[in-house]
Parts: structure tokens; sequence; C-alpha cells
């Protein structure tokens, strides 16, 4: 069985599991430990060797790390959701001196995106696939024929002449306690400017609210199907080891 491990950096948690990377399902159980209250790189990057080592991965396992913040070339240009320490960090680096591993690092939409395309509700389907996340704010992933497009950060396009994820995120439904059917129209707007300009072959929506999918996603009214996500809470972890081992 060829296995990873990943590991998920969240802002109230960080977990780590071993994966099969054939199905992308976990190996035994996953490991969660609090994301540190000051969670700047080297306090992250402490909770990870606890993980790694309580869970005995070998250096020769393939290892993919999540974290909420766009990377590039294994750098870490700006980041929202954790310490502001993190702006400018070779992650590479800094895991290899506190872990002893080789360690991927990739965003955390573009992991779960990508999962859902090897493993999940995208499965074997070819062509562009748009992977959008609605959480606090909007988490987005491109994969193209299997291949990922990282860093798309696509919840920053405008509607409204306002960011999206300030009009349609589910974290915007809930503070302004809007109904499914309010939400929907601002769905509406953010898909359709999405299929304006990428003509995507499927759109796939994750995030907490996606388990109550069939009370906004047959409002909206698009070309291109749009489907719940299958993998949740398992995404992450398993887009990561899958990224990490490339395949």
């Amino acid at each position: 069985m060829a296995t990873g491990f990943g590991i998920d950096v969240g802002g109230s948690g960080i977990k780590g599991a071993y994966v099969d990377l054939e199905t992308g399902d976990f190996i035994g159980d996953r490991l969660r430990i609090k994301t540190p209250a000051h969670s700047t790189p080297q306090a992250v990057a402490e909770v990870c060797r606890q993980i790694i080592e309580e869970k005995g991965v070998p250096e020769d396992m393939p290892l993919g790390l999540t974290i909420p913040a766009p990377v590039k070339n294994d750098l870490v240009p700006f980041i929202a959701n954790l310490d502001q320490g993190w702006a400018g960090i070779d992650v590479r680096v800094l895991l290899r001196k506190y872990t002893g591993h080789m360690v991927k690092c990739v965003n955390d939409a573009d992991a779960a995106g990508y999962a859902e395309v090897r493993y999940g509700a995208a499965r074997d389907v070819p062509g562009l696939v748009i992977v959008t996340t609605l959480g606090t704010g909007i988490g987005t992933a491109l994969i193209y024929n299997g291949i990922l497009v990282p860093n798309s950060e696509l919840g920053h396009i405008e509607i409204d002449g306002k960011d999206a994820e300030s009009r349609a995120s589910s974290g915007v439904k809930a503070a302004k306690k809007l109904s499914f059917k309010q939400w929907s129209k601002r769905l509406q707007k953010y898909y359709s400017t999405m299929e304006m300009l990428f003509s995507p072959d499927l759109f796939v929506v994750g995030g907490g609210v996606s388990r109550q999918h069939n009370k906004f996603l047959p409002l909206l009214d698009l070309k291109t199907p749009i489907i719940p996500a299958q993998l949740r809470n398992q995404a992450g972890i398993a887009g990561a080891a899958a990224l990490a081992a490339g395949v």
C-alpha cells in the first residue's frame, strides 16, 4: 500500500494522519493538537514535530503540510489567519530544522481541492474543475486535467464592487443572518462571474455549509454543473499527502 502523511494547519487546530495514496482514506486515527495561541512559525513547527514524532512518521515517507496562505516556491508571501511572522518564511527549511523531514508545503484550499479531484466528488472529471470552500472566507482551487494551478485566491474577485468573500462567504451569511434564499442571490453573482471568466467544466462546493447543499445549490442558475464536496475534513490532509507524493 502506497502511504503518505498529511498535516493540516488551521486557525484552531493542527491535524495529522497517514493517508492511503490510492484511495485518500486515513490509515489509523487522525491526531489533533490545538493551534498555539501565538501561532508563530516556530510554535507551529514544534506542534508539527510533536505530531510527526507521536505518529512515528518515517523520514523517507512523503509528507505534506497545508497552511492558510499562498505558498510560492516554499515561501509564504503573506498570511491572514496565523502570526504575521510567517511572511517571507521558507517553510521547507523551517520544517526540516524542527522535524528532520523534507516537507511539501501547500495552500490549504489547494490541498482540499486537489483531494476532491484525486479522490472525491470530481474524481476522473476531465477539463477545468474549480473547487470552492465556503467558510469565513472563500478558498479556491483550480485543477486542469488533474494538474493543480496553485494559489488561485479567487475568493478575492470583485462582485458588487467588493471583495467576493466579503459578500458571499458563509461567514457573511451567518453574520448578516441571511436566509439561504437571500444568500443564494449573492452566490449566484459569484459563480456567474467565475463561469464567465473561466468557463469551467465543474464547480465543487466545500466548507461546513456544504452539508446543507440541498438548501442552496438548487437555487443557483448556472450552465456549469455544481456539486457538493465529498471529503470534508479529510480533504486537506489527503490532498497534502498526495501532492507531497506527486500522485
